[in-house]
Protein backbone atom coordinates (compact mmCIF):
# COMPACT_ATOMS: atom_id res chain seq x y z
CA UNK A 1 0.00 0.00 0.00
CA UNK A 2 1.06 3.57 -0.38
CA UNK A 3 1.60 6.01 2.44
CA UNK A 4 -0.53 9.12 2.82
CA UNK A 5 -0.16 12.29 4.86
CA UNK A 6 -3.14 13.15 7.03
CA UNK A 7 -4.53 16.61 7.71
CA UNK A 8 -2.71 16.58 11.06
CA UNK A 9 0.43 17.52 9.09
CA UNK A 10 2.19 20.55 10.61
CA UNK A 11 4.05 21.29 7.35
CA UNK A 12 7.46 20.82 8.97
CA UNK A 13 8.92 19.28 5.80
CA UNK A 14 10.89 16.55 7.59
CA UNK A 15 9.45 13.86 5.32
CA UNK A 16 10.21 15.39 1.93
CA UNK A 17 14.01 14.86 1.74
CA UNK A 18 13.67 11.31 3.09
CA UNK A 19 11.70 9.98 0.11
CA UNK A 20 13.88 7.99 -2.32
CA UNK A 21 11.24 8.41 -5.05
CA UNK A 22 10.67 12.15 -4.63
CA UNK A 23 6.99 11.33 -4.09
CA UNK A 24 6.48 13.93 -1.35
CA UNK A 25 5.71 17.53 -2.17
CA UNK A 26 4.83 20.67 -0.25
CA UNK A 27 1.17 21.65 -0.43
CA UNK A 28 0.36 23.69 -3.54
CA UNK A 29 3.53 22.63 -5.37
CA UNK A 30 3.11 20.87 -8.72
CA UNK A 31 4.79 17.47 -9.04
CA UNK A 32 6.45 15.56 -11.88
CA UNK A 33 7.01 11.91 -12.65
CA UNK A 34 10.63 12.67 -13.57
CA UNK A 35 11.57 14.18 -10.21
CA UNK A 36 13.82 11.68 -8.43
CA UNK A 37 13.34 9.01 -11.12
CA UNK A 38 14.84 7.98 -14.46
CA UNK A 39 11.51 8.36 -16.26
CA UNK A 40 11.42 10.28 -19.55
CA UNK A 41 7.77 9.60 -20.41
CA UNK A 42 4.82 7.92 -18.73
CA UNK A 43 1.83 6.10 -20.16
CA UNK A 44 -1.25 7.06 -18.16
CA UNK A 45 -4.11 4.65 -17.39
CA UNK A 46 -6.17 6.18 -20.23
CA UNK A 47 -3.40 5.23 -22.70
CA UNK A 48 -2.10 8.74 -23.28
CA UNK A 49 1.65 9.31 -23.07
CA UNK A 50 3.08 12.37 -21.32
CA UNK A 51 6.54 13.81 -20.88
CA UNK A 52 7.69 12.77 -17.38
CA UNK A 53 8.86 16.32 -16.67
CA UNK A 54 5.38 17.75 -17.36
CA UNK A 55 4.05 19.40 -14.21
CA UNK A 56 1.03 17.77 -12.58
CA UNK A 57 -1.63 19.35 -10.37
CA UNK A 58 -0.88 19.32 -6.62
CA UNK A 59 -2.72 16.65 -4.63
CA UNK A 60 -3.15 19.12 -1.74
CA UNK A 61 -2.94 22.88 -1.49
CA UNK A 62 -2.73 22.93 2.31
CA UNK A 63 -0.42 20.16 3.48
CA UNK A 64 2.55 18.15 2.30
CA UNK A 65 1.29 15.28 0.19
CA UNK A 66 2.48 11.97 -1.25
CA UNK A 67 1.91 11.07 -4.90
CA UNK A 68 0.44 7.58 -4.56
CA UNK A 69 1.65 6.50 -8.00
CA UNK A 70 5.27 7.22 -6.97
CA UNK A 71 5.17 5.84 -3.41
CA UNK A 72 6.82 2.46 -2.91
CA UNK A 73 6.80 2.60 0.91
CA UNK A 74 10.60 2.75 0.49
CA UNK A 75 10.53 -0.90 -0.63
CA UNK A 76 13.88 -1.75 -2.19
CA UNK A 77 15.54 1.20 -0.44
CA UNK A 78 14.81 0.91 3.29
CA UNK A 79 13.16 -1.53 5.70
CA UNK A 80 10.40 0.93 6.60
CA UNK A 81 8.83 4.05 5.09
CA UNK A 82 11.23 6.84 5.93
CA UNK A 83 8.57 9.56 5.93
CA UNK A 84 6.75 7.77 8.74
CA UNK A 85 10.00 7.20 10.61
CA UNK A 86 10.85 10.92 10.73
CA UNK A 87 7.38 12.45 11.08
CA UNK A 88 7.15 14.19 14.45
CA UNK A 89 3.34 14.02 14.58
CA UNK A 90 2.80 10.54 13.09
CA UNK A 91 0.72 11.78 10.16
CA UNK A 92 2.45 9.61 7.52
CA UNK A 93 0.24 6.52 7.64
CA UNK A 94 -0.83 3.58 5.49
CA UNK A 95 -3.33 4.62 2.82
CA UNK A 96 -6.20 2.11 3.08
CA UNK A 97 -7.40 3.05 -0.43
CA UNK A 98 -4.13 2.01 -2.09
CA UNK A 99 -3.01 -1.48 -1.09
CA UNK A 100 -0.10 -3.05 -2.98
CA UNK A 101 1.91 -6.21 -2.48
CA UNK A 102 5.68 -6.17 -2.01
CA UNK A 103 6.02 -7.45 -5.59
CA UNK A 104 3.90 -4.56 -6.90
CA UNK A 105 5.95 -2.05 -4.90
CA UNK A 106 9.22 -3.50 -6.23
CA UNK A 107 7.84 -3.38 -9.79
CA UNK A 108 6.93 0.28 -9.27
CA UNK A 109 10.47 0.97 -8.02
CA UNK A 110 11.94 -0.77 -11.08
CA UNK A 111 9.61 1.19 -13.38
CA UNK A 112 10.70 4.53 -11.91
CA UNK A 113 14.39 3.84 -11.43
CA UNK A 114 15.15 1.30 -14.14
CA UNK A 115 16.75 -1.05 -11.63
Amino acid sequence: MAIMITDECINCGACEPECPNTAIYEGGIEWTWAGGTTLKEVTLPDGSVIDASEKQEPVSDEFYYIVTEKCTECTGFHEEPQCAAVCPVDCCVDDPDHRESEEELLAKKEFMHGE
